[in-house]
């Protein structure tokens, strides 16, 4: 019932996946989403998240960033981390997501997403073919439609994890 808003995998952070281990495995491309994904709502680009693109591009992975805010928002997080960026993509609609694969020369079965939330992230990854991880939110504090949304995401992770699902 709930299976198109389920994530592939699970991941305290974006900082703490095994990207070189995914690299190994064929991906070449990683989309990410920026707010309460790689920083707090609003906020600028940390060192972390700085040192993660460098750290991506030097392992020759190919990113965009991929958000539903304002171009002078997602621009200035991607000038910052040496990214593209796609603003105002429409997720969970797919074009945002082909868009990102169309300018990182990658196709579905390369490409991860990395996101917070279940009803725009994973859901439009999923609905383009991405291999999805699901991150905790950084910051609690989120937009009162985000908060709204948290409580439905509880009911759909309470069927993925019942039914064994976490990865």
């Amino acid at each position: 019932m709930f299976e198109r808003f389920y994530p592939d995998c699970e991941a305290d952070s974006a900082y703490d996946i095994d990207y070189a281990g995914l690299y190994r495995q064929g991906y070449r491309g990683v989309i990410f989403d920026i707010d309460n994904t790689l920083t707090t709502h609003g906020a600028p680009a940390t060192e972390q998240a700085v040192a993660l693109f460098a750290a991506l591009r030097d392992m020759g992975f190919a990113t965009v960033l991929l958000s539903n805010n304002k171009e002078p928002r997602v621009k200035s997080f991607g000038d910052a981390v040496g990214s593209a960026y796609i603003y105002k993509a429409g997720k969970p609609g797919r074009a945002g997501y082909e868009r990102a694969m169309e300018r990182m020369g990658t196709d579905a079965g390369t490409t991860i997403f990395v996101g917070d939330q279940l009803f725009t992230d994973v859901w439009g990854a999923r609905k383009a073919g991405i291999y999805t991880f699901l991150t905790k939110p950084i910051h609690p504090k989120e937009e009162i439609q985000i908060v709204l949304k948290r409580y439905l995401e509880r009911i759909v992770l309470y069927f993925y994890h019942r039914g064994g699902n976490r990865k």
